[in-house]
């Protein structure tokens, strides 16, 4: 079995994600460590987190990939993250929306590895901002 050091770069991107209450891009990340690590050591992390079971990501209506903090899995690498995600329009955020699963069936021969299910609207902080 692998063992995961626990470096400062680890514990901050870690703590980063799980306090946050929506999902990060990298860019994001390495903004708010102010410095602590580089680019390549943000993703490293990244995919170690994801590895452990500790983050999932998802693709934003953008392309670009965020991470967030797993809720619903466990460390055994048993990942469930058939959730909708919402891609604010006006401030950019996306959310995890945990209670909102989605439902779909795929022809025969096909099998699911990977999926992100993102809406892109207005979200309720952003609406009340504009009323």
């Amino acid at each position: 079995m692998k063992t995961t050091r626990n470096t400062a770069a680890r514990s901050a991107i870690l703590e980063l994600i799980n306090e946050s209450s929506v999902a990060l891009s990298q860019p994001a990340i390495q903004h708010k460590l102010n410095g602590l690590c580089d680019r390549v050591t943000i993703y490293r992390v990244l995919e170690r987190l994801l590895d452990d079971g500790l983050i999932h990501k998802i693709v934003n209506v953008n392309g670009v990939v965020n991470y967030a903090a797993c809720s619903s899995c466990n460390h055994n690498h048993v990942h469930d993250h058939e959730h909708i995600h919402f891609s604010c329009r006006v401030c950019s955020e996306l959310t995890c929306l945990d209670q909102v699963i989605p439902s779909f069936a795929l022809p025969a021969g096909f099998q699911v590895e990977e999926t992100f299910f993102t809406i892109s609207g207005v979200c309720k902080n952003c609406q009340g901002a504009q009323k």
